[in-house]
């Protein structure tokens, strides 16, 4: 990464394509986002109960000019009033990954202006940024997704402290494997979610993994165990599907939040983020906005729709670094596997 002022004003076109939701976004400095797009490959991998990496990155080839396109219009602009090219440079998979990066760089280098890849967590992270009543740091910040369950403790952008991370299934692919288990259809965890909210609490009780010793790492693999023989044991029983999707739900939640509140202890934050596609969970959400009226702290959310993978949370944070002279060379290159302690504070 070069650290430079050649970044021309203008807007940064944002571009998404870590897994499997093809998304594209312009965001503006000082008019904010200006427009943002998203396709979901969801239907295409449902048959197979989950991401086929190859279907992923082909269809990826097939929507993202497309895409572009629409966003662009939608902003009122073409390429040429653009003023930078961001997009998610890792983590994710691998071919996926390449599409976007292959497709900014050569936009780039055609219009003669910066490109910058983007941490995927990162754009997580400051996705609640678009919102009117931005939270500014120091923060703790809980990354909450199908890949990832992390505390992170920020003090600017690039400045960050892995508090807690987990061991084996993070929150969210826990969901989507326990709603498998159960035989609810593709992506799990909205459904086991939804299905969960007719289930009766307190009929089943299931771990709160790693909260009865110190720390902040997590472990959800457990759960997946106990839930098949809970659900195994009930089969004839019509009600004890969602009494059991209750329960699992009930101890991700609390989990989560005995997490949260220990890591702003440890660390003296009043301000908390939460970011992720598990972001999006009724339950958490509302459950953490009680916890901060009670307990006197500040939870922020980003939009459902920037919960999950969007091009709006790369533009952004791509522009924040161009902004700060930060860009990359012409290498066409992605990192699969990316410390999201190991960015450049900007």
């Amino acid at each position: 990464m070069q650290n430079d002022q050649i970044a021309k004003p203008g807007p940064v076109l944002g571009i998404e394509t870590s897994c499997d939701e093809t998304g594209v976004a312009v965001y503006d400095a000082g008019r904010g986002l200006l427009a943002h797009t998203l396709y979901s490959q969801i239907k295409m991998h449902a048959d197979y109960g989950g991401v086929v990496p190859e279907l992923a990155s082909r269809d990826h080839v097939r929507k993202l000019l497309p895409l572009i396109r629409e966003t662009l219009r939608a902003a009122g602009m073409t390429t040429r009033d653009l003023g930078g090219v961001a997009y998610t440079s890792g983590p994710g998979l691998v071919g996926a990954l390449l599409v976007g990066a292959a497709c900014a760089r050569s936009l780039a280098w055609a219009l003669e202006v910066p490109a910058i890849g983007v941490h995927h967590m990162e754009g997580h992270l400051l996705a609640p940024l678009l919102e009117p009543d931005p939270p500014q740091p120091p923060f703790v910040a809980l990354l909450v997704s199908g890949g990832h369950s992390m505390l992170i403790e920020v003090s600017g952008i690039g400045r960050y402290r892995l508090l807690g991370d987990t061991l084996d299934d993070a929150a969210g692919e826990a969901f989507d494997k326990t709603a498998k288990l159960m035989g609810l259809a593709y992506p799990g965890g909205p459904a086991l979610a939804k299905l969960a909210e007719s289930g009766t609490p307190g009929r089943f009780k299931f771990s709160r993994p790693m909260t009865d010793r110190p720390g902040l790492d997590f472990s959800f693999s457990g759960l997946k165990t106990q839930v098949l023989l809970a659900y195994q044991a009930h089969a004839d029983d019509p009600t004890a599907k969602a009494d059991v999707a209750r329960a699992f739900e009930d101890a991700i939640v609390d989990t989560l939040l005995i997490k949260c509140r220990r890591a702003l202890q440890q660390t003296g934050a009043r301000r908390l983020v939460i970011a992720g596609g598990v972001g999006a969970n009724k339950k958490l959400r509302a459950q953490l906005a009680e916890a901060a009226q009670r307990e006197n702290f500040r939870v922020y959310f980003p939009r459902l729709e920037f919960c999950t993978d969007n091009g709006a949370m790369i533009a952004l944070a791509g522009a924040l670094r161009l902004q700060a002279g930060l860009h990359d060379d012409s290498a066409i290159r992605v990192t699969p596997r990316w410390d999201l302690q190991d960015l450049v504070a900007v």
